[in-house]
């Protein structure tokens, strides 16, 4: 944990609720430059609700805050930047159909940093090559398989330097045989100091990678700690419960 900067991301009593029904109750969570934090727990808990606040894809309560890198999250003029510096991989890919693959990882650069186009395409085939599909550059999305999908969504995210990168399960969708392939990508790239808050159900990923794992339910951050805390001597009787259901499933 050294190596870990000052505070890049700060949550404080995060609260979203859809009408009577609470999703987050109060949480507070500081996340360091360069730490990789893995969020687990069952489905329902709140943890793709969580991340998505931190970009504002979702509203949440006046009383909450987000700052990241010192920049409040929220309705704004400010709202643009923050999203300039937080790259998000989703569970469906969302990449454009109708472009080639160099072209959906161009798009960002080019319309928010106003990139010159050769840069952006340098850019864009050296991030291909990074995460393994070079060869691939001028297919379309609906030509690639799953694994080779969300691969070029990770370098989508990557081609606007984020200062943080926000991955809502990006394994959940894909076939058994392509989830490992994007695991490593993931794991190559928390090894270079990027930030990542990974929201995930692969429990052997987030025990070798994360620095710290953060176990919620019901809408509360439950417990926190290294993965040799979560994972070998959890303190809840929630987090004990749920780690022998899956990883005795």
């Amino acid at each position: 944990m050294d190596r870990l900067g000052s505070t890049l991301i700060s949550i404080r009593s995060l609260t979203k609720a859809y009408g009577d029904f609470t999703v987050l109750h109060g949480i507070d969570l500081d996340i360091a430059e360069g730490e990789v934090v893995c969020v687990i727990g069952p489905s329902g808990s709140g943890k793709s609700t969580l991340i998505r606040c931190i970009n504002h894809l979702e509203a949440f309560s006046r009383d909450s805050t987000i700052t990241v890198d010192g920049i409040a999250v929220g309705p704004g003029s400010a709202l643009a930047k923050v999203r300039a510096e937080v790259g998000m991989v989703f569970q469906s890919f969302n990449l454009f159909p109708h472009m080639t693959v160099l072209r959906n990882i161009m798009l960002a650069p080019l319309r928010v940093r106003k990139t010159p186009v050769v840069e952006a395409e340098r850019k864009a085939r050296e991030l291909l090559a990074r995460v393994g599909i070079a060869e691939q550059a001028e297919k379309y999305p609906g030509q690639l398989s799953g694994g080779q999908q969300q691969r070029v969504a990770i370098a989508r995210a990557l081609a606007m330097q984020p200062k943080v990168l926000l991955f809502d399960e990006p394994t959940s969708s894909l076939d058994p045989e392509m989830v490992g392939e994007v695991l490593d990508v993931m794991r190559k790239l928390a090894g270079t100091g990027v930030t990542m808050v990974v929201v995930t159900h692969e429990m052997g990923f987030a025990r070798q990678v994360a620095d710290r794992v953060i176990f919620m339910d019901g809408g509360r951050l439950v417990e926190e700690g290294t993965p040799e805390e979560i994972f070998d001597n959890p303190k809840e009787e929630r987090t004990r419960g749920f780690l022998r259901a899956v990883l005795n499933h």
